[in-house]
């Protein structure tokens, strides 16, 4: 609910801040003091219009903030946009803001961080809904109409198990789709598939082939220079000459040298190990050194060969994948699409089949939804014309319209028909009213505005109280054409309707005005020249004087009716 209001330089007011509680506001005072502008001021905060002509004279802008109490009902669903927005802060408390610029873009606010007008209007729409000269009015939203009727109707397992079979049919017919629209292209991907992997298959692709044949290739363009570095290191170790002798034979002598030295020292007989370990390693690597010196020939043949390896090897890489594994991997996704291809005609038909079945099970169940919707509709219609009846249009009918729509693609209904669907169910559903007998029922959203319209949406509200979620209700000109006694039964109903929700009411009618659990008073006066609205709480003997001055003016006939409706007011509400 609505906690906290401040408004700065907007129209003809100065500065306002208003705290509420919950239960039944009222607001009263003169016609042209500024009671519609308070309407005006929550509106555009909501993310209504807001145009530079709010801005109050001598000001660069005006500002609106609302606090709110996140209500119960509605708590899920915001906190999911404000968290999807990273706005969260309390998730108890919510500020709503909107600064109008005089020269410059308007400025919407939440929780303090500049947002989209869009996003404070959908943020507005959970927390308040205003009746009467606004245009906020979601009883007048047809698509809202449905939404209402199930909450009253109390149809959840129906619309559940619904909803439920609704979701699988738009799975199984959303790969229906794909099978379909595969099946157009088949050939043409059957005959792509099919060469791409004969191509793959018929490389023998092995895993770490190109590394292998990298260094091969390496070896080959290089046998030349490879032999002649053999040859080099096994004349240094093995080969020799007269006149340059092998590390073998100076390594020999050294051996023979040791020998001796140990016959006349055998405390360095280790040295003698280390030399003959030498040697033993010297002459493993001179016959490693040959075996490798057998194996490198010059063979150009072998070298195309590999290259031309590398080349199929780079081209396969390109076209599939950036490694042996890709292309190996990429062949049998491509696999996997042919069988699936192939298969195609036999997944398709168990579609269909189980499309069919889910069809029939969506036709049953929306029946039974629809048979739940039609008795509850009876009831609500009933219910609503007796509260038009308390309300002085006894001659209004009100009507819950049904629509199906014959569809060829639809829902099989048990007469062979087939209708239209959605995720609602199998028809549309729209309230109408006839609001003068002979006229015949028309819809609600294109009813006259004004008091007959805040009369009616007042009727809807207070049999849909528990159906309604959004917490704050606002009235204005609910009163407009009608008297004292029918004020009075206005008045009780929004007091029962302010059981639920907080409501707001702007009244000229004393009988409605005294069942508000606070009063507020707005005046307009001229102050150094300049008109300023003001808001004042009443108590106590300042609310009895407003209502007996709202009963033609202050005496002690007015004062003494005020103080009598204020009584029978208490009665009713004890």
């Amino acid at each position: 609910m609505l906690l906290e209001l401040r408004i700065e330089n907007f129209a003809i007011i100065d500065k306002v801040e208003i705290h509420f509680d919950p239960g039944l506001i009222i607001f009263t005072g003169e016609t042209g003091a500024g009671k519609s502008i308070l309407i005006d001021a929550v509106d555009t905060m909501l993310g209504g219009r807001a145009d530079s002509t709010f801005v109050r004279s001598g000001a660069d802008r005006a500002i609106i903030e609302g606090v709110f109490k996140i209500p119960s009902s509605t708590n899920g669903s915001i906190q999911a946009i404000l968290e999807r927005e990273e706005l969260l802060d309390d998730e108890n408390y919510l500020t709503l803001g909107r600064e109008i610029r005089l020269n410059g873009p308007n400025i919407a606010r939440m929780n303090g961080r500049s947002v989209t007008a869009s996003l404070l209007r959908k943020i507005g729409s959970y927390l308040i809904d205003v009746h009467g000269q606004s245009e906020h009015l979601s009883l007048l939203r047809v698509n809202q109409h449905i939404i209402l009727l199930d909450r009253y109707a109390e149809v959840g397992s129906f619309f559940e198990t619904y909803r439920n079979t609704y979701h699988q049919l738009q799975s199984v017919r959303r790969e229906l789709a794909e099978l379909r629209l595969a099946e157009q292209d088949a050939a043409r991907r059957i005959d792509t598939l099919t060469y791409q992997i004969n191509e793959i298959e018929s490389a023998r692709l092995q895993t770490g082939e190109e590394a292998e044949l990298q260094a091969e290739r390496n070896r080959l363009a290089n046998a030349e220079g490879i032999a002649s570095l053999v040859q080099e290191a096994l004349f240094a170790l093995d080969d020799g000459s007269p006149e340059t002798p092998s590390a073998t034979d100076l390594l020999g002598q050294v051996s023979h040298s040791l020998k001796n030295l140990i016959r006349l020292d055998q405390s360095q007989s280790a040295l003698n190990i280390q030399a003959q370990a030498i040697f033993d390693n010297l002459v493993e690597l001179t016959n490693e050194l040959r075996l490798y010196s057998e194996k490198v020939e010059f063979n150009p043949k072998r070298l195309d060969q590999v290259e031309d390896r590398l080349n199929l090897i780079h081209n396969l890489i390109r076209k599939y994948g950036g490694s042996i594994e890709a292309v190996l991997e990429y062949a049998d996704h491509a696999r996997q699409q042919l069988e699936a291809i192939n298969n195609a005609d036999e997944r398709i038909q168990n579609l269909e089949n189980e499309e069919t079945e889910l069809l029939h099970q969506l036709g049953v169940q929306g029946l039974a939804l629809s048979k739940k919707r039609h008795q509850e509709a009876e009831k609500l219609e009933s219910a609503l014309e007796a509260e038009l009846d308390d309300l002085q249009m006894s001659h209004t009918r009100f009507k819950v319209d049904f629509r199906r729509r014959p569809d060829p693609d639809g829902i099989p209904l048990d007469n062979g028909e087939k209708v239209a669907f959605d995720q609602s169910g199998i028809e549309q559903v729209e309230f109408l009213i006839a609001p003068n007998p002979g006229e015949g029922f028309k819809p609600l959203a294109k009813i006259a505005s004004g008091g007959e319209t805040s009369r009616l949406m007042l009727a809807l509200k207070n049999v849909l109280v528990s159906a309604d979620n959004i917490p704050t209700l606002i009235f204005d000109e609910i009163d407009q054409g009608i008297g004292g006694r029918i004020g009075k039964v206005v008045g009780q109903k929004l007091w029962e309707v302010a059981k639920q929700h907080q409501v707001f009411c702007v009244t000229h009618l004393p009988q409605l005005a005294a069942y508000g659990a606070q009063h507020f008073h707005v005046e307009k006066t001229i102050q150094e020249g300049r008109t300023i609205t003001g808001v004042q709480q009443l108590d106590g003997d300042q609310r009895l004087y407003e209502l007996s001055q709202m009963l033609g003016g202050v005496s002690k006939g007015t004062m003494q009716s005020a103080q009598e409706i204020l009584q029978a007011v208490g009665k009713v509400e004890s």
